[in-house]
């Protein structure tokens, strides 16, 4: 099986953030000390995911690609693309086409954070043929993709932003699909919203009895920081859990180098144009023997 291949959709106009949005990408705004688009990038290394396509606004490539570069410094292959317009989560597999070729694909979007040490696990353990994706229990589900579940734990159905939710359960923003996803993406037609719905192919996986939801397990952490209110949570969450375990989240320096993408060395050279802002401190004490100790 060839190595799966990664996606983030970094695009869409942004207007909940309004009037932050007019001047920057919010996937490059602060969460805390790092860009939010390091964290769902971290997501993909934590998956052993090595060979990654960004999808961006036009306007927004270049500081994109000024960041992030050509992920070489990290182990990676980062190549990118344009979304000339926000037509959709699904839209993500017809810019890729070429990108993806014969691999399976997994797709992040590029505002959503992911933690926990049983969710970090179950990245790696995700299976080869059909798609897998991850349910979350929330308050708000009328806001998400709904999974409404059987007895036994198998998936029923799944509805895109339901007005009478039949679960708690939101879809989040990760997915993992084999290489027929591609073809999916051809078929499936744009929703009464005009946009081509992520939920639209998981509905086709699950026709297929080809779709494998795995719930989130209590302790696993996921944020979807796509208003102002929740941008301000995930940098408290950041913030907090970081000064308290120095533990750090959302770092592909530290991630690229447990995946053993880079070498201690290597880690060591990335950390040190970065201490002043403490930043580096954090890389630093990951390279380190004794473990990683929040910076003062």
């Amino acid at each position: 099986m060839q190595p799966t291949k990664g996606i983030i959709l970094a695009g869409g106009s942004g207007t909940r953030l309004y009037p932050i949005t007019k001047g920057i990408s919010k996937q490059l705004m602060p969460i805390y000390d790092k860009p939010m688009v390091y964290y769902p990038l971290t997501t993909l290394i934590q998956a052993g995911i090595r060979e990654i396509l960004i999808i961006t606004t036009p306007e927004d490539s270049a500081a994109f690609q000024r960041l992030l570069g050509d992920g070489s410094q990290w182990g990676l292959m980062l190549h990118y693309a344009v979304q000339p317009r926000p037509e959709g989560l699904a839209q993500a597999f017809l810019i890729s086409a070429d990108f993806v070729g014969d691999s399976p694909v997994a797709l992040v979007l590029g505002d959503n954070i992911f933690d926990g040490h049983g969710f970090t696990a179950a990245l790696t353990q995700r299976r080869e043929t059909g798609g897998t994706i991850f349910a979350y229990e929330v308050s708000d589900p009328q806001r998400y993709g709904v999974v409404e579940f059987a007895a036994d734990g198998r998936a029923l159905s799944i509805e895109e932003k339901p007005a009478q939710p039949k679960s708690n359960h939101a879809v989040v923003g990760l997915y993992f699909y084999d290489n027929s996803v591609l073809d999916i993406a051809k078929t499936i037609a744009p929703s009464a919203r005009g946009e081509l719905e992520i939920t639209a192919i998981n509905e086709e996986y699950l026709r297929r009895g080809q779709l494998h939801v795995q719930r989130m397990q209590r302790g696993d952490v996921w944020l979807d920081t796509g208003t102002i209110d929740s941008m301000s949570e995930a940098a408290s969450y950041v913030e907090v859990l970081q000064k308290r375990t120095g533990a750090i989240i959302g770092s592909p320096e530290v991630a690229a180098f447990e995946a053993g993408f880079i070498t201690r060395q290597a880690l060591l050279d990335l950390a040190a144009p970065l201490r002043k802002s403490g930043y580096g401190l954090y890389l630093e004490a990951a390279a380190s023997d004794g473990g990683v100790q929040a910076p003062c």
